[in-house]
């Protein structure tokens, strides 16, 4: 008597997955930028990548997974690891990034629409910028606040609120250049930096 079929399952090599996975968050991140969460459609992604909806499910099953893997792809583009000793090294760092994101196409617009988006209640974004947005501000007051203790930060600059203007200044830059190309964000950073920091010491 012959034992039950077992239908072999075809299975798709590791790195031809992630490589299909990998083009389908860019391919995402295109549509969400372009139109928003709630606009971008799972179809409009897959068209991009040239697969059908049902395939595009194998790899993310609902839009929400879509969407965090988006703003993982986000965070790890624009991960900021400056060495902050020294005012001059915390400086550049900043202006790095801000350098950075201008010139990879797609991570300002992205970031504006999503941001702006998740004002809204019950957006799945909402709950991941109010912990970015807390967490930008804690980190860059910790900084400003070993600044201080170096003799860096200017007299009557306050850290917590230095941070919290320098995320508002950042994404407002970032906003106004995708409006009009002219606005400088790296060079009105800097400006923003230079008036609450002071120069690091000659060396002797």
């Amino acid at each position: 008597m012959a034992g039950p079929r077992v239908e072999r399952v075809r299975r798709v090599p590791y790195a031809k997955h992630a490589g299909r996975r990998a083009a389908i968050v860019e391919a995402a991140a295109e549509v969400f930028a372009a139109r928003g969460y709630h606009a971008g459609s799972f179809q409009q992604v897959a068209d991009r990548v040239g697969m059908s909806q049902s395939s595009l499910f194998h790899y993310f099953p609902t839009k929400r997974d879509l969407l965090l893997a988006v703003l993982e792809r986000r965070d790890a583009v624009g991960a900021m690891r400056p060495d902050r000793v020294h005012a001059s090294s915390f400086v550049d760092e900043v202006l790095a990034v801000a350098r950075a994101n201008t010139e990879i196409p797609g991570v300002i617009e992205l970031y504006a629409t999503l941001s702006g988006e998740a004002v809204t209640e019950g957006h799945p974004a909402r709950d991941y910028f109010t912990r970015r947005f807390a967490g930008l501000r804690a980190d860059f007051a910790a900084d400003f606040r070993i600044l201080r203790e170096l003799g860096l930060l200017r007299d009557g600059v306050d850290p917590d609120r230095a941070a919290t203007s320098l995320v508002g200044l950042w994404d407002g830059l970032q906003l106004q250049s995708l409006l009009d190309p002219r606005v400088d964000v790296v060079g009105c950073l800097r400006d923003y930096l230079d008036g609450i920091l002071l120069p690091d010491p000659e060396p002797a």
